[in-house]
């Protein structure tokens, strides 16, 4: 049997994987600054009414269409027909590669965390040499995507690790660290009526953020056939994520309100604020910035990893169980490890032109951050 097809991923492996493509600290971080602890709240009621039906949806449809190459697009073309598995497929797809153009400078800046302890790595570098540096980049990710289901499991398991670890060691040392080093709850007075929400208009423009922040579940989809015994596993490992997904952000969310004042948040909380939040911890601990170092480098295997499978996932949802009415078998064409060659060669293609587009005129870094997220 092809390498391809060997049922690699158990259901841990299958957490691991899709809690990376979902889940990152700044979640955590981001959605703090914008409601203070009133996010618990919002996190359970999320939570409640999306993430935890949405990630038992998917592992349910996974269990269903076991044997699937595509993932979402086959659940789709097995239900509603081969044309809109198409449409959904390509949209899938296409929509990635704005964020497959920015995310290696993503990596760049949490590796310059680690190095330099602050993210002035990527300003030492003209507009042309960044560029170039993050193409160069890209394309080493993408040869790591193209080794296959191997390659994909090490990188994505290692980072959900490192990345879960990093999560729960926050809780636990900033939870703790009143009692050990005496430091002050930074949100005093705290009551049940600090969790309840002021329903607004502002309230309710800061829940679609939560709702982002847990997006993502369906592109562990194509990798349902490469789980051993996916009927069971697969629907397990999506449980699996919901909780370690919920942990993170109700546990981590109380944690943010010990260490930064819920009512006064710094207005800079939300550029580097998971940064600033295992530096200050590590300032508790008398840890200097090591915490910080190595949550840097957890985060630097997180991007690493979600660039990875935002290669290779949505090309597996597009071309995995295409339709030759709609895609060219060429397209489809897929070497020893199951890697849809012509289709990573399309992707490099249009990336490498979004990523050096900025070269031809945008001079500033700060310009040209904004103009590849926008």
């Amino acid at each position: 049997m092809p390498n391809v097809q060997e049922k690699q991923l158990r259901w841990y492996n299958i957490a691991l994987m899709s809690f990376i493509t979902v889940w990152g600290f700044g979640n955590v971080v981001n959605n703090y600054a914008n409601q203070g602890l009133v996010v618990v709240f919002s996190w359970v009621f999320i939570f409640a009414l999306y993430f935890i039906p949405y990630a038992l949806i998917v592992g349910q449809l996974g269990s269903t269409f076991k044997e699937g190459k595509g993932g979402v697009s086959t659940w789709i073309k097995h239900t509603m027909g081969p044309g809109l598995a198409y449409l959904a497929a390509w949209t899938y797809w296409v929509v990635h590669i704005p964020y497959l153009a920015q995310k290696p400078q993503a990596i760049l800046i949490a590796l310059g965390w680690a190095l330099k302890g602050d993210g002035s790595l990527i300003k030492e570098y003209t507009v042309v040499a960044l560029q170039g540096l993050t193409l160069a980049l890209f394309v080493f990710f993408m040869w790591v995507a193209s080794r296959g289901m191997k390659s994909l499991k090490v990188v994505g398991s290692v980072a959900g690790i490192a990345m879960f670890i990093m999560s729960i060691l926050y809780v636990v040392m900033a939870v703790t660290a009143p009692a050990i080093t005496n430091v002050e709850i930074a949100t005093t007075n705290i009551t049940w009526q600090s969790f309840i929400p002021h329903i607004d208009f502002t309230y309710i423009t800061t829940i679609s953020m939560l709702v982002f922040a847990v997006g993502g579940a369906e592109k562990i989809s194509p990798y349902v056939n490469q789980t051993r015994n996916p009927g069971k596993e697969f629907p397990k490992g999506m449980l699996f994520l919901a909780v370690m997904v919920a942990v993170c952000a109700i546990l981590g969310s109380l944690a943010m309100g010990m260490m930064f004042d819920s009512r006064h948040i710094p207005d800079d909380l939300m550029t580097n604020g998971q940064y600033y939040a295992f530096q200050k911890l590590g300032e508790y601990y008398h840890m200097g910035n090591s915490l910080m170092v190595i949550y840097a480098i957890a985060n630097t295997l997180g991007q690493i990893a979600a660039l990875v499978f935002s290669i290779d996932a949505p090309l597996k949802v597009l071309l995995g169980d295409a339709d030759s009415k709609y895609i060219p078998q060429r397209l489809c064409r897929t070497n020893a490890s199951g890697t849809p060659v012509n289709g990573y060669l399309l992707t490099l293609v249009l990336v490498a032109i979004l990523i050096m587009l900025p070269t031809l005129g945008i001079g500033d870094m700060n310009n040209l951050y904004k103009w590849l997220l926008n």
